[in-house]
């Protein structure tokens, strides 16, 4: 079997040629067919093709499919893998896959949920219509520098190997995270010869630079490689962004790709706050706060916030600011906000109560989020959803830009220099009650066209699709 699966990767790196990549950027880089929805794309009808004669379990897998969507009762048995649970820990990836998981368990399916165990023996989670399986124990996932470890997404993609080969026939469907890489290789050699459809979900699609910067020289480039083989390896597959679908159409995916509409999830955010935020009682009078959301690790630059805010306050000089979250970068905030002489104006609680969190957003002129790296960049559309603008930095890793349209929702700055960024943070606090009102109908539109709901209907389309043409 493995010797198979090696010939069959050997056989799909022949179809990675330029004229199947410039037909899905083409489709990629239209941004009326992005904002209509969900693309879907597969290469030219040759290498379809010689795609469908090398992959033998194939049309025993469309059988299984259009069974399962066929079946009178329309029940489809869906396992989704991540090795983490919402609210066990925090994150997007977390939040977006439980979503999911409550979405197609409130229609009717039958949905497990693949995970670690995060929680004690005694207190196993409760998700309403959704049977969670830890397949793999308690582990460190994050080093000291809040880069993802090796031996415990390794040692998950085992543990997801083992089950899916004791349970293949428990399954129609298994959407599966690509992060980290290895859960799609071991999902995809489970459930050869079986009739369950593989789906890689992306979070994000990482470029060689990123990956050497993320890993260093060796370990980056095996893990861009990891990377290629799970797009390669990937009969259906969906991401978020349209910069995550450039980069899967130009690595080795070979199959169909649906770029979601977007992650607007149905909580209920309360009526957003459209006049400007009144000016706070503190160490200044008539204080405007700005707000930060988010970890303290490298890529969310957020050590680039105090020198930034100094600037700004040469503008604005009521301006203060609260830095919420933690993380390995922490000290370097604190030692920045010494450094520039802001103690008395600029916070870093830590992580609070979500209610107090919301309610900070809600409240703050702006909300900052200098990262460089978001696979979709759901703290813009919480942040709208209340009618707060935003401030994002440029880059090439960061697809959050895509959800910001400059002077309407929010500002975004060129780079982290603390003039670009603080001339940014200048321009949505003047923005006032006129950028915050645009802020939130540009949340409307997006939550009538990219919900969590919308995005599912485009994954069960393209399961049926793929079900029923191959």
């Amino acid at each position: 079997m493995v010797g198979g699966l090696a010939g069959a990767c050997q056989r799909l790196a022949r179809l990675h040629r330029p004229e199947h990549r410039q037909r899905r950027l083409a489709l990629l880089d239209d941004p009326p067919r992005r904002r209509r929805g969900l693309h879907r794309d597969r290469p030219e009808h040759g290498a379809r093709q010689r795609l469908r004669r090398l992959e033998h379990p194939v049309e025993g897998l469309r059988r299984g499919v259009r069974a399962a969507l066929t079946r009178q009762d329309g029940v489809v048995r869906i396992a989704i893998a991540y090795d983490c649970l919402y609210p066990w820990t925090l994150g997007g990836g977390e939040r977006q896959y439980r979503a999911f998981a409550e979405e197609l368990a409130s229609r009717g399916h039958t949905v497990t949920y693949l995970t670690r165990r995060q929680w004690d023996r005694t207190t196993a989670p409760a998700v309403d219509g959704v049977r969670v399986v830890a397949i793999a124990g308690p582990a460190e996932l994050y080093d000291d520098a809040g880069a993802r470890r090796l031996g415990p997404a390794l040692g998950y993609a085992l543990a997801l190997l083992g089950h899916l080969l004791r349970a293949r026939r428990r399954y129609d469907v298994v959407l599966v995270s690509a992060l980290p890489a290895t859960n799609v290789p071991a999902a995809r050699l489970a459930l050869l010869g079986s009739r369950a459809l593989l789906v890689s979900d992306w979070l994000e699609v990482w470029s060689r630079a990123r990956w050497r910067a993320y890993s260093g020289p060796v370990l980056g480039r095996l893990a861009w490689w990891a990377q290629w083989l799970a797009a390669a390896l990937s009969p259906v597959a969906t991401c978020h962004s349209a910069l995550s679908g450039r980069r899967l159409a130009t690595s080795g995916l070979r199959s169909l790709l649906v770029v979601s509409p977007g992650l607007v999830f149905p909580d209920d955010h309360g009526a957003p706050r459209l006049a400007v935020p009144e000016a706070e009682a503190g160490p200044e009078a008539g204080a405007t706060r700005v707000v930060y959301v988010g970890r303290h690790i490298p890529d969310k630059q957020v050590t680039a916030l105090p020198a930034a805010l100094a600037h700004a306050r040469t503008r604005l000089p009521g301006l203060t600011a609260t830095i919420y979250g933690d993380g390995p970068a922490r000290p370097a905030v604190l030692r920045e906000i010494e450094r520039c002489g802001l103690s008395a104006v600029v916070s870093a609680p830590g992580f609070v109560a979500r209610e107090a969190l919301d309610a900070a957003v809600r409240d703050a002129a702006v909300l900052v989020n200098p990262s460089a790296r978001e696979g979709y960049g759901l703290v813009v559309v919480e942040a709208n959803a209340v009618g707060t603008p935003v401030v994002l930095v440029d880059g090439p890793d960061n697809a959050a830009v895509e959800l910001v349209d400059d002077g309407v929702n929010g500002v975004v700055a060129a780079s982290t220099d603390p003039v670009a960024l603080g001339e940014a943070i200048v321009r949505a606090v003047e923005g006032g009650a006129a950028l915050r009102a645009s802020a939130y109908e540009r949340y409307r539109e997006l939550a009538r066209t990219g919900s969590i709901a919308a995005t599912v209907d485009g994954i069960l389309d393209a399961v049926a699709e793929r079900g029923v043409r191959g």
